[in-house]
């Protein structure tokens, strides 16, 4: 396909303005504009460059409406204890709702994205695991930025696969096939805008922990 609009937008400006972005509108997405996204996805690295992803596109209304109820399982939980613990923090507050609005309107998302990777995932060493989720995330982040330049809504979440057995039993993975995130996508209900982050003098440190001379000036 041609250049896609938004696509020409900075690199510095798509890193500044994306955020996770949870309510979406059911209007549909382009299957070419999908596919333009998950060709620069494709993009990113992997380790031994293994290229050793898959990615699940879903629309269909049965497979979606499982992921909701596994969503909204999970943050039955995850919902009541982040309240309780963080009821005088306005600001997770209002992440919480839209969790939980994602939540109640998951069936209505237009389209998932699904990363997976193949091949089998060893829990032991730490490091093992380290790798393995290594080999996905750097396009998982292409992918989110590229929606952010065209102006779609996306957000990485893991809530729907705590029930990993149902995931895959949805998706019909095999069992060397593991999913590692969900992604939401859709146009926003909502606007893009500059992200508020911690200062880069709070949490970097030069050669040990903790030692920070950008934050004492020097």
């Amino acid at each position: 396909m041609g250049v896609v609009p938004g696509l020409d937008m900075p690199l510095e400006e798509a890193m500044l303005t994306q955020r996770a972005v949870r309510r979406l509108k059911p209007d549909p997405v382009d299957d070419a504009l999908l596919r333009r996204l998950l060709e620069l996805a494709l993009k990113a690295p992997t380790g031994s460059n293994a290229q050793n992803w898959e990615f699940i596109v879903v629309r269909d209304p049965a497979v979606k409406a499982k992921f909701a109820k596994f969503n909204r399982q999970a943050f039955s939980l995850y919902g009541r204890l982040g309240r309780r613990s963080n009821q005088d923090d306005p600001k997770m507050m209002r992440v919480l709702d839209a969790v939980q609005w994602q939540a109640d309107h998951f069936e209505e998302i237009p389209v998932l994205i699904i990363p997976c990777l193949k091949g089998p995932r060893t829990p032991f060493p730490a490091i093992a695991a380290i790798s393995y989720y290594g080999s996905i995330f750097p396009s998982v982040q292409n992918f989110l930025l590229a929606a952010r330049a065209v102006g779609l809504g996306a957000a990485l979440i893991t809530l729907p696969l705590w029930n990993t057995i149902g995931a895959r039993r949805a998706l019909g993975l095999p069992w060397n096939v593991t999913p590692c995130a969900v992604i939401p996508v859709g146009w926003p209900l909502g606007r893009y805008g500059p992200t508020t982050r911690l200062p880069i003098e709070d949490v970097v440190s030069i050669d040990r922990y903790g030692n920070r001379p950008w934050r004492d000036g020097v």
